[in-house]
């Protein structure tokens, strides 16, 4: 295990990237390609829309559902070991498909275990390249990410030619066996310990989120022998605690809320945009191409959005980049029911592709922002665990709806508008965080604490970091006390 005071930003964490990048290729692009089998798993068991949705539901659901456990495998086992035996329940999942007799049995082995296997390689791998990389992590990850693109816009012919010579079950075998890629993947997943990942007992009781009472409580107790061991549970229960305290945090609960709306409107269009293409005339070949083109710019939205959010203009507004690009991939889709043939589709393709693969870029590295790297890879398991309900609910309630009307105009109207107020709402939690800011600024100035402030930069620094999180009574209770000494 390799030790380093902070993130590396380089070395093994290019291989790190690597790893992630095969990662992403066999987790969300095969996921996507799911989609190619959609008119394939129709005609083949003669169901509706709705019934047949729930594969493509059932895999993404379960990928996101499971994602906890991928990450505490990953934090109380082993990274290696956790993307490994993903690798081959992923593997399994599809090759046991592959034998399927009916949707329900598609449902057990492409939907619940290899989404099983996927949501043990995807957040595990993803928190390891924060944990490499800080000065230059949103590059690192958009090269990460763009796996799923490049991945897409390879296996979508790929998966229509496979189908076309093999039939569907040929093409779930074959995927199988290049889903146990992911065991390599696993194999390049070389742990790192960082610094703050390991505090000693000095260095817990100078932190600042200690409260003052228990560091005086911790440190008569260390003072006493046989009362160690229990000193050393309080803190072990603490240190345990610390590792979801991001729970309570305001801006996580938003960026959290944002995340369900957002995870419903992204997901049914990468289940009907093959068969709303087929349905205005575009012919098999092209409509795959269509996801092909999706693919290959959501690589461009991936690297080049993580490299200009890495610039020093950008880097402190990747919150408004984050929400922008949301709100982009809403209006694309608000526009697609009219857009009925292949040229306008094209143009659709490039401009949702660049703006999907934008936000998923940003995700993880919003996430660390909020969370911090400590807490980096339980929160990643949180935050994908929070796109399952949307993930599984979504696609069939679009199938319903094409179902019930007999047009897909329904359908992508909701996922649009889902999307515009998922970033709609990050854009007024972000303006009345900045109108309590200012308020309490306000505050502190009429409370004659400017003055006190701006003599110490020490002070000036710990009192604007907790007026985020404290009203004004803590400037209150502070005054009281630097009047006593």
């Amino acid at each position: 295990r390799a030790r380093h005071t902070g993130p590396p930003d380089g070395g093994w964490g290019w291989m790190i990237v690597a790893g992630c990048f095969l990662v992403t290729i066999c987790t969300r692009a095969v996921t996507r390609c799911i989609s190619i089998f959609f008119v394939e798993f129709q005609a083949y068991f003669g169901q509706d829309y709705a019934r047949t949705a729930w594969i493509h539901s059932i895999v993404d659901c379960a990928t996101m559902l499971c994602a906890p456990l991928g990450s505490l495998i990953s934090n109380h086992v082993s990274c290696q070991v956790g993307i490994m035996l993903g690798g081959l329940l992923a593997s399994t999942g599809l090759i046991l498909g592959s034998f399927a007799t009916s949707l329900e049995h598609l449902y057990l082995s492409l939907g619940v275990l290899t989404g099983l296997g996927f949501a043990l390689c995807y957040s595990p791998a993803i928190a390891m390249v924060g944990k490499y990389f800080n000065k230059r992590k949103a590059l690192a990850y958009g090269i990460a990410m763009s796996g799923s693109g490049i991945g897409t816009f390879i296996l979508a012919p790929v998966v229509q030619l496979l189908i076309e010579q093999f039939s569907w079950r040929g093409a779930l075998l074959i995927l199988g066996g290049f889903v146990l890629n992911l065991c390599v993947c696993g194999a390049l997943m070389r742990p790192i310990s960082l610094k703050e990942d390991h505090k000693t007992v000095p260095e817990f009781l100078e932190q600042d989120h200690v409260p003052e009472r228990e560091k005086q409580d911790l440190k008569q107790m260390s003072i006493c022998s046989p009362l160690i061991k229990v000193w050393s549970h309080e803190c072990l229960c603490y240190c345990s605690w610390k590792e979801y305290d991001f729970l309570l945090m305001p801006g996580f609960m938003v960026l959290a809320v944002s995340i369900l709306f957002m995870a419903y409107g992204c997901s049914p269009l990468f289940v009907y945009l093959v068969p709303y293409a087929l349905s205005v005339g575009v012919s098999h070949h092209q409509a795959a191409f269509l996801m092909s083109i999706l693919g290959v710019i959501d690589i461009i939205g991936n690297i080049t959005f993580g490299w200009l959010t890495d610039r020093r203009c950008l880097k402190k507004h990747r919150y408004f980049c984050y929400l922008f690009a949301v709100g982009m991939d809403g209006l694309c889709c608000l526009f697609l029911p009219v857009l009925q043939n292949f040229p306008l589709l094209v143009p659709f393709s490039f401009t949702f592709g660049y703006f999907d693969g934008a936000y998923v870029t940003l995700i993880p590295v919003m996430t660390a922002d909020v969370v911090g790297t400590s807490s980096l890879s339980s929160a990643l398991g949180v935050v994908y665990f929070l796109h399952a309900i949307p993930y599984l609910v979504s696609p069939p309630v679009a199938g319903w709806l094409v179902d019930t009307t007999g047009s897909y105009t329904a359908s992508f109207l909701l996922c649009g508008f889902s999307m515009i107020f998922s970033s709609t709402l990050l854009c007024f939690a972000r303006l009345a965080k900045k109108i309590k800011r200012m308020h309490l600024q306000s505050l502190t100035t009429d409370t004659g604490m400017k003055q006190h402030i701006w003599t110490n930069g020490e002070i000036a620094y710990s009192v604007t970091a907790e007026l985020d999180q404290k009203d004004i009574e803590f400037l209150a209770v502070d005054t009281n006390n630097c009047s006593n000494r």
